[in-house]
Parts: C-alpha cells; structure tokens; sequence
C-alpha cells in the first residue's frame, strides 16, 4: 500500500495469504471473522482494545443544543452513542516516527 491510500479487508486478506501462508479464501475468511467479532461486541456496548494498537470505545453524549451555521437557528441535538478510537502509546510512536 503506498502512504495516503487506504488499507482495505482486501489488503489484510493479501498480506494474510503472503505472510501467513494461509489460502486466499481462508485469509479472506479470518479477516471477516474478526471484522465480525468486532462488531458484534461493539453492538452489544462493549469496548474493543487491540494490545498495542488501540482501543474502538463506545460512548454516549447527552442532548444539547446546536445552531445552523447558515440561520444562526438553535435546534436540539439528540442523545447518540459515538465510536470513538484512540491509538495505543505504542502506535502513536510509531506513527510519529514513520515507521
């Protein structure tokens, strides 16, 4: 993958079937499990943490008031749960040093 683009399910399957060494069906399988784990935990309310990658947290804002930037008109915001991630200490360092 070159810098700037997107790592996709295809792209971990890939590299799954060449590091790995498992068939392209089963490497493309195991990322879809795992892909479906997640969310089903994230669905169910629970946070999902990945040792030294990150951790996907769920949390829930209350209602408050917004305003239309073009009227400038207050309009309520409804309570919601947001997916939140936050990058492991480790993954920050490596980010910053580009590797």
């Amino acid at each position: 993958m070159e810098a700037g683009g997107t790592l996709t399910r295809a792209d971990l399957a890939d590299a799954l079937h060449r590091e790995v060494g498992l068939s392209r069906a089963d490497s493309s399988s195991l990322v879809e499990q795992i892909l479906r784990h997640m969310c089903e935990a994230l669905s169910e309310g629970e946070n999902v943490k990945i040792s030294g990658f990150g951790s996907f947290i769920l949390r829930d804002k209350g209602e408050r008031i917004g305003r239309n930037p073009k009227t400038g008109v207050e309009v309520p915001i409804a309570p919601r749960r947001v997916l939140t991630f936050r990058a492991s200490q480790m993954m920050r360092e490596r980010i910053v040093a580009g590797t």
